[in-house]
């Protein structure tokens, strides 16, 4: 199934500045997957070692954040879209 991913800005080095790309993949994992296979090193970016996504990245399929589905299991629809996005703090 093909999906689209949105792109954050601090990854778009893997990506050359493309702020979104197309892959394949049933599942965000597969998907996740697959941006490795086409744009390497992105994937170090998105999960940490043993394999969870990081704690300072989201992820969406569509609307619905993942952590609040089946996580790196949920569903991705054909033609849905994924979007990688990290979390932003600060101020004071």
């Amino acid at each position: 199934m093909s999906v689209s991913v949105r792109i954050p800005t601090i990854l778009r080095t893997y990506t050359k500045g493309d702020s979104e790309v197309t892959v394949e993949g049933d599942d965000v994992a597969s998907v996740i997957d697959a941006l490795e296979a086409s744009y390497p090193g992105i994937k170090a970016r998105v999960v940490d070692e043993t394999g969870a996504i990081r704690r300072f990245v989201n992820v969406y399929v569509g609307t619905e954040d993942i952590r609040f589905a089946e996580g790196l299991g949920t569903t991705v629809p054909t033609g849905q879209q994924v979007s990688i996005i990290p979390a932003v703090a600060g101020g004071c």
